[in-house]
């Protein structure tokens, strides 16, 4: 366990920035698996918002949501 007072402080945001991210990497899960299964324009942009709002909150690197969104958007087009 940290002993100085800004270790501690540092421990707190961490776990709380934990928790955070956690929730924004569990909607980009969800929404991805979501969008496979269906393969709709609907379900495409569910994903793509929450992948540029993971980016935003820096989550996830801004070229991995590049590649799934390419990925998942050649996947749809082949579809229809």
């Amino acid at each position: 366990m940290p002993i100085i007072k800004s270790a501690k402080k540092k421990l707190k945001q961490d776990k709380f920035r934990t928790i955070v991210n956690l929730v924004y990497r569990n909607k980009i899960k969800k929404t991805l698996k979501e969008a496979r299964e269906k393969k709709t324009k609907k379900s495409l942009k569910s994903v793509y918002s929450a992948l540029d709002r993971g980016v935003k909150k820096k989550v996830i690197h801004k070229n991995k949501a590049a590649r799934l969104k390419s990925r998942l958007s050649k996947l749809v087009k082949n579809k229809v």
